[in-house]
């Protein structure tokens, strides 16, 4: 599995048109410059359109490249793909895991909470478009969904006058929060590319009194890293090889004693440590503060710091919810597919609706809800069978608690205490 998510990011950050867009892009400037020539010089139209041939067709084949690397990068990952999930191969030619499911059908059902709400969909996709950077191609698809279209006289106004104003759609258009996420990326390009941290050092300061409601350390992890460059320095990889080591000790002392003081009455423990490595700097590599100095991951772990806070003070996830709600969509969809084939076997069906029939392995970055299964019942608690907790502090589902009382005193299943139903608390989860 380890290998299937080193190669999902691997594909994540490679395996994309962007390169076969810019080469379409410069075939497009060619053109547009190639007919504006034209139009000044009439009489030369053969020569430009001669021209034109080499450059174009040099453009062509480097989308071409582009477009066959990708598609090396895909099946690279579905072989894989095929590799850990091997009980979906079938006995006949090797598929890939799109050529199993591409044509399958899914199970359906009568009821379909997505179907009746077109603008939540189009929210999902409108913010994910967003906080991926795509501010153009957002503001595309904003229009074109809540744009009104002339129908037949027979067909209703399929247009999302009064939904969208209720999830927020036309929010989605104001340029403050376009502003806020470009701001964000201008940040993310300077801390992971340049390793300028200053940016989201001032961003930190001015947002110090949400960063404390929200007890967040984030502007001390960031004064704390630029303490470690500046004392590391920016063209080494071990604090030891750098010739001017003593002048980076002495920037980092500086930037502590003017930037870091005001930390010392709740990160004193952590500042002690930040200045007793300098006695340690002819062999930090040896000493006890080697993993805070030499952390590869530092920077990483930091801008995702940054991501989570920034997406928090707006209101928002740190990871688009169209993301994890497809990534655990694609975890499920083999569980499911299976449970088809077992129950169409076994001549079952999928009687529940507002449950799954069988447990989804999502990682536990996935799980937002808290669960209780009552150990009485042995059943998940819902909302129309809340946990209840008895005065004893035990907990059991209101069905298990009428069932075990009988509306009277009753003793705990699992203490020798005695309570009346109505001395039940419930839980809310």
């Amino acid at each position: 599995m380890e290998a299937l998510i080193a190669e999902h990011e691997k594909l994540s950050k490679s395996g994309t048109l962007s390169e076969s867009l810019d080469d379409i892009q410069r075939i497009i400037d060619i053109l547009v410059r190639a007919r504006e020539t034209a139009a000044a010089s009439p009489e030369d139209t053969s020569v430009i359109l001669t021209k034109l041939q080499n450059p174009v067709k040099s453009s062509f084949e480097d989308v071409r490249k582009d477009l066959e690397d990708v598609r090396k990068q895909h099946n690279k990952y579905a072989k894989l793909l095929d590799k850990v999930f091997p009980h979906y191969r079938s006995s006949g030619p090797r598929l890939t895991s799109y050529q199993k499911f591409k044509d399958k059908v899914l199970p359906q059902m009568e009821y379909d909470a997505l179907s009746s709400q077109p603008a939540r969909i189009n929210r999902a996709i409108a913010m994910h478009l967003l906080r991926e950077g795509q501010f153009s191609v957002a503001s595309t698809f904003l229009t074109e969904a809540t744009r009104k279209e002339s129908l037949d006289a027979t067909t209703e106004d399929l247009t999302m006058t009064g939904t969208e104003q209720d999830v927020g759609l036309d929010t989605l258009k104001s340029e403050d929060l376009r502003k806020q996420f470009g701001n964000m990326y201008y940040i993310l390009h300077q801390m992971k590319n340049e390793r300028n941290l200053l940016p989201a050092i001032e961003w930190a300061r001015e947002k110090r009194a949400e960063l404390a409601k929200r007890v967040s350390n984030l502007e001390f992890e960031l004064g704390k890293l630029q303490f470690i460059w500046l004392f590391i320095g920016p063209h080494s990889a071990s604090p030891n090889t750098r010739p001017d080591v003593l002048l980076g000790r002495q920037r980092a002392l500086d930037y502590a004693r003017s930037e870091l003081s005001h930390f010392r009455s709740r990160y004193f423990k952590e500042l002690r440590q930040l200045c007793g490595a300098i006695a340690f700097c002819p062999n930090l590599e040896q000493s006890p503060y080697r993993r805070m100095f030499i952390n590869n991951d530092a920077w990483d772990q930091i801008a995702t710091a940054f991501t989570k806070e920034f997406c928090s003070l707006l209101g928002l996830s740190a990871d688009s919810p169209l993301y994890i709600a497809a990534t655990a969509g694609a975890i499920a969809l083999p569980h499911f597919s299976k449970l088809e084939v077992i129950m169409k076997a076994k001549g079952t069906e999928w009687t529940t609706e507002h449950e799954i029939p069988v447990e989804v392995p999502l990682p536990p970055s996935y799980r937002f809800h808290s669960i209780f299964v009552c150990p009485v019942s042995k059943e998940q608690t819902t909302d129309q069978n809340p946990p209840m907790m008895m005065p004893c502090g035990h907990v059991v589902a209101q069905e298990s608690l009428l069932r075990l009382s009988k509306n009277s005193r009753f003793k705990c299943p699992y203490c020798p205490t005695e309570s009346h139903p109505r001395d039940a608390m419930e839980l809310y989860m």
